[in-house]
């Protein structure tokens, strides 16, 4: 049976990682947005010498699981020591958080590029052809017809890719990060009882989740005025 007394004891050790979870997904979601955006715009054209460089990286990045990402960087990385010593980043690098950072983003914006480059492409034409008759630039209408568009029609989608990212994040606890789930590792170490500490570790990812959803269901909403709030 499970000890709810022992669950209970744990629920605020674990919460604990909470703010380190948050960080790790929040950083890595900003930076990877960003990032997905620009080879969004960037595949847009019909350059190879850029197109294929922007698909053979989402190919890598989306093809292999993000576990062999986080431990290439963490542990590759140091096979490089004198050259990231020599450009002044081996003091970032040898940092698990950033290696951790690093992987995430990479991984969140090789799947956001692309789901922001289908929602870029699926607004009609029509619309940025009009807004250029009236005298916009394509600058103009990229940022207030197109991308606010696009962005709209991403929020469930890319809603999708936040929640898988929490999720990751549970990855960082490989490389010695103590966010929930190497809290819950510790603690399992320790006391040998795995239902009651993961179950807690589980309940605590689906709130966190539970809130994600119901921000992002809002601010599709509010990006959207005519639909209906019922």
């Amino acid at each position: 049976m499970i000890d709810v007394g022992f669950f209970l004891e744990i629920v605020p050790q674990l919460l604990s990682g909470v703010p380190l979870t948050l960080k790790l997904a929040g950083t890595s979601i900003l930076l990877g947005f960003a990032l997905a955006l620009l080879l969004a715009l960037a595949q847009q054209g019909e350059h190879r010498l850029v197109v294929w460089p922007i698909r053979t990286f989402v190919a890598v990045f989306r093809g292999t699981p993000l576990l062999v990402q986080i431990f290439l960087i963490y542990y590759g990385l140091g096979q490089f020591r004198p050259s990231l010593q020599a450009i002044g980043l081996w003091g970032l690098f040898r940092e698990p958080y950033w290696c951790a950072i690093l992987a995430l983003t990479l991984n969140t914006a090789a799947y956001g590029s692309e789901i922001l480059r289908g929602a870029i492409r699926n607004v009609p034409r029509g619309l940025g052809e009009a807004a250029q008759a009236l005298g916009m630039t394509r600058l103009l209408t990229l940022r207030l017809v197109i991308l606010p568009i696009a962005l709209r029609q991403a929020i469930p989608a890319y809603g999708n890719e936040i929640i898988l990212m929490v999720k990751g994040t549970s990855l960082a606890s490989i490389v010695t990060l103590l966010e929930v789930t190497g809290i819950a590792r510790n603690l399992i170490s320790e006391s040998y009882r795995a239902i009651e500490v993961f179950l807690a570790a589980g309940t605590i990812y689906l709130f966190l989740n539970f809130l994600i959803v119901r921000a992002l269901a809002h601010l599709e909403v509010r990006m959207t005025p005519y639909r209906s709030r019922s």
